[in-house]
């Protein structure tokens, strides 16, 4: 899954980089996302025929949900059933986003130990998780899921699952709404997958309290691999 992730680029570098208008207020960055955040997100949008840069709360809720609340359990939609179940399959087929992330954070567990790691680019380029959105309720809040498939490589040491990242050849027909969902919904290439570094980092990311670079920092003890 992805549970907890960074994202803390301006509104000018993240409308720049992924060439879109900007709507989406001031942004604050995060260094520690969790879930029911406001999160930046890029989506097609009819008014403004163009991509933009918009806000949504993180943890889809469905048209049909009685309140905000259920959205903290649908954080992350499975590659694998995004296209059939009845909770996403209409936010995939018509309302899909780009959802940018400085890199995200697994645990991995050894009997009572449990360390926690970042995935980001070693690059230091913005990723783009893929992600579907829904408006609910009278005000149409924005909403959103990032979709996640099986981990590969380096990566599944820490963990079973993974954000689904596109490349930007991939964004347009991403935002574009319907399609085929076997080409849309495929994994990095081997390539693009071993340049994302795994790096352990200190407890404190496992606090939502805690916020800052600091979390970035390696930790001072042992890892587990």
């Amino acid at each position: 899954m992805c549970g907890r992730y960074a994202t803390t680029r301006s509104n000018v570098d993240l409308s720049q980089f992924f060439e879109a208008v900007d709507v989406a207020g001031e942004l604050s960055p995060s260094w520690n996302v969790a879930p029911t955040a406001a999160v930046p997100l890029i989506r097609r949008s009819r008014t403004h025929d163009a991509r933009v840069l918009d806000t949504a709360r993180w943890g889809l809720v469905p048209p049909w949900a009685a309140d905000l609340r259920q959205g903290a359990r649908m954080i992350n939609a499975r590659a694998e059933t995004v296209a059939t179940l009845k909770t996403f399959a209409p936010s995939f087929a018509r309302r899909r986003c780009l959802v940018p992330a400085d890199g995200w954070y697994e645990w991995a567990r050894s009997g009572k130990q449990k360390q926690a790691y970042y995935m980001s680019p070693a690059g230091g380029a913005p990723l783009a998780f893929a992600g579907i959105w829904s408006p609910w309720g009278p005000e149409g809040v924005l909403t959103c899921s990032v979709i996640t498939t099986a981990a590969r490589g380096e990566l599944a040491r820490v963990h079973d699952r993974m954000p689904l990242v596109l490349p930007p050849e991939r964004w347009s027909d991403w935002l574009a709404g319907g399609g085929d969902p076997e080409p849309l919904l495929r994994p990095l290439d081997e390539a693009a997958l071993a340049a994302i570094e795994v790096r352990p980092v200190g407890a404190a990311v496992g606090n939502v309290r805690n916020n800052g670079p600091e979390l970035l920092a390696p930790p001072g003890e042992v890892t587990l691999f």
